[in-house]
């Protein structure tokens, strides 16, 4: 079958490029390649053909992973690579921050809430059980200090922009499916472009929050019954899915998914999934799907 190897690094490092360009055609040395750049000296497709890529990939990632700078994907070659749905999480995956953590720095809470908001992501705490526990340390803030924690700290991943409205371009739907609010994926959804967003419901009462969140909670199953119900919905395959993000919550939705990455992820989910990107940005995945630095649509 055919198979492709995608190497991608940042910017304008391409001391790290030749390095991983090397070390990959080592590995490829007995098999008949084809390469094809995807951005000068940052991403390449390195093509064969191989009757099966278990023990390849255990070889690459021996010797890949211990690049530091490199990203790397390593697929079956068809015409799923393109991916007609990106499903994707929101906090610290297409924004910067976790919001429930800003949040809790309204009412001086911060590093009681981060704690626990990265056990959860660690897969150390039931999702359902941290979120009720953090949320109900949010009682009595107003609506206004949620327009504040919008308007002032919540920041755009860097190629999120670029991710969505390349991909749409090309025909694909995208949902932005958060364990976090309804408030703040809402807007999020709206800058960036996508179609359609889930998240949780924050209960309020004459705008102040009751410390309270409307059942049932969006949690990691309800990520995976989204996909599924967007795939039903779009008549498509979850082979032709992109699923991104950064929990223990997502790794549900990025097993599902033709192509599953964790995003700068905790160890768990990097673990699970099929792809990670620890070193660039967002338009990394760009990459991973074969489109070229030229097809773009810069946000």
């Amino acid at each position: 079958m055919d198979i492709v190897l995608t190497l991608v690094v940042n910017p304008g490092d391409h001391q790290t490029f030749e390095k991983a360009r090397s070390s990959a055609k080592k590995v490829l040395e007995a098999f008949d390649c084809t390469e094809t750049p995807l951005s000068e000296q940052r991403a390449l497709d390195i093509k064969f053909n191989t009757p099966s890529i278990g023990a390849l990939y255990t070889q690459f990632a021996s010797t890949l992973d211990k690049i530091n700078g490199l990203d790397w994907c390593l697929q079956t070659l068809d015409d799923t690579r393109r991916k007609l749905m990106l499903i994707a999480d929101m906090d610290s995956t297409m924004i910067t921050v976790e919001c429930i953590d800003e949040l809790a720095d309204f009412v001086g809470l911060k590093d009681k809430v981060s704690h626990i908001t990265e056990a959860a992501m660690r897969g150390e705490l039931e999702f359902e059980d941290a979120l009720k526990e953090r949320v109900a340390l949010l009682a009595g803030l107003k609506q206004t200090d949620l327009e504040k924690c919008y308007n002032d700290r919540i920041q755009i991943m860097p190629g999120a922009e670029t991710l969505v409205k390349t991909m749409k371009k090309n025909g694909a739907f995208a949902a932005l499916v958060s364990g976090g609010f309804t408030f703040f994926t809402k807007r999020v959804a709206g800058h960036i472009g996508f179609d359609d967003n889930r998240a949780n419901i924050l209960l309020d009462d004459n705008g102040a929050l009751t410390g309270q969140v409307a059942e049932p909670i969006c949690g990691a199953e309800t990520k995976l019954e989204a996909l599924k119900e967007y795939c039903s919905k779009l008549n498509i395959k979850q082979s032709h899915v992109l699923a991104v993000g950064d929990g223990a919550n997502d790794i549900p939705m990025i097993n599902a998914a033709g192509l599953g990455v964790a995003y700068h992820a905790k160890p768990k989910t990097a673990a699970e999934a099929k792809a990670a990107v620890r070193y660039g940005d967002l338009t990394t995945l760009l990459f991973f799907q074969g489109y070229s630095e030229t097809e773009f649509v810069v946000g």
